[in-house]
């Protein structure tokens, strides 16, 4: 009986041995498990913590890897927070606002690791304080239209030491192909003037980034600027002192041909300068004062100043009789008082006026505007970043 017994038990272990056996190793879902492959968020700011001497023109971002922003701030020592966006992804954090000069910035918020775990942000920096800070004026307006000739001139507050550091912070955007280059005519004045005329109908934005920019000697641009114009018609006024005609192109096509007195040639105080003015601004009445010639307060009409010399295109009927034969006048261009207020009529800031025939050259002696006088060359020389 025991041995029927013992045999019982071995057939059951035999039977049972022949069951599938249970490895040992792991499957490839155990190898891949969400536990095996969280990690910690991996934070990066900047500007990190400590920093000093940060530029308001330097990136402000939060970026995270390995995980996702929850929420961000930062707040500056009044206690005001800056703006930023947040992507969809929430990796990155980007301020959207500029910060301000001297201002001490704190981080906080945090992110969370694919392992589940929040990661605190912290952290304070500093800005920049300047020694003093340079503003700018720009010569044309915002929906301004103006003439193919008008350069874009910034004036700025104080003289720029680092003229390149503020060249490489203005942009030109246009939407007719140009070719076009900033150029220093002194220390406080840079100027932009395409190689030729601008093609007539362009549209142009001046983008100027001077906010947090070093102008040197640790002065700093005060703000940004912009401004965005349009370019008319082409329209040019060529003017012959010798012939004594004054022409008008509109497109490439003569549309007007004007008798005209030009300054008296044998005075050379009193020659119209040859070489490309551009109209400057107009008036519809102008008292002309010259304490050197005698003469103060003559109220002449339809004024077109040309350049900050003294000349102008303008009516003058007392010389009427020499408009067409004969040079009377002290430097301006002398139409009829009809002719006039049609030129004063057509023309815009910017407009080319084209003389030639006089013994006298328009040039830097005359002040704003000359810059179609400088051969290209030249031009390109008075960039801090081409010459």
């Amino acid at each position: 009986m025991a041995l029927g017994a013992v045999a019982t038990v071995l057939g059951l272990a035999a039977c049972g041995s022949t069951a599938p056996q249970e490895s040992s190793k792991p499957t490839q879902t155990e190898k891949v498990s969400p536990a095996a492959v969280s990690k910690p968020a991996k934070v990066s700011q900047i500007p990190g913590d400590t920093a000093q001497n940060v530029s308001p023109a330097d990136p402000v971002r939060v970026t995270v890897a390995d995980g996702a922003l929850t929420d961000v701030h930062l707040v500056n020592d009044q206690g005001r927070e800056v703006t930023g966006l947040l992507s969809t992804d929430k990796h990155n954090w980007t301020a959207t606002e500029s910060l301000g000069y001297d201002r001490t910035y704190t981080w906080s918020g945090s992110a969370v690791g694919s392992d589940g775990k929040q990661v605190p942000l912290g952290g304070s920096f500093h800005t920049l304080r300047p020694a003093r800070q340079i503003s700018a004026q720009i010569n044309v307006g915002d929906n301004d239209t103006v003439g193919v000739g008008e350069p874009i001139v910034l004036t700025f507050s104080s003289p720029v030491q680092d003229k390149a550091a503020v060249e490489r912070a203005l942009t030109v955007q246009t939407s007719n192909p140009t070719t076009g280059s900033w150029a220093w005519l002194d220390d406080k004045t840079v100027h932009y003037r395409t190689k030729d005329y601008w093609p007539a109908n362009t549209k142009v934005t001046l983008l100027a980034k001077l906010y947090g920019t070093s102008f040197g000697g640790g002065a700093f641009g005060a703000e940004d600027m912009s401004t965005s114009f349009t370019v008319g018609r082409s329209l040019i006024l060529r003017g012959n002192t010798q012939t004594h005609r004054l022409q008008v192109f509109q497109d490439g096509n003569q549309i007007a041909d004007y008798p005209a007195s030009y300054g008296l040639d044998s005075d050379p105080g009193r020659v119209t300068n040859s070489g490309t003015h551009i109209v400057m601004s107009k008036s519809a009445t102008f008292a002309m004062t010259n304490p050197k010639y005698h003469y103060e307060n003559v109220v002449v009409p339809w004024a077109v100043r040309i350049s900050n010399n003294g000349e102008f295109v303008h009516g003058y009927a007392p010389s009427i009789w020499a408009q067409g034969n004969t040079n009377v006048s002290h430097g301006c261009a002398n139409l009829s008082p009809a002719n006039a207020q049609v030129v004063y009529n057509e023309v815009l800031p910017g407009d080319p006026v084209e003389i030639t025939g006089s013994t006298q050259q328009l040039g830097a002696k005359d002040g704003d505007y000359y810059d179609w006088t400088v051969p290209w060359d030249q031009w390109l020389a008075k960039s801090a970043l081409h010459g």
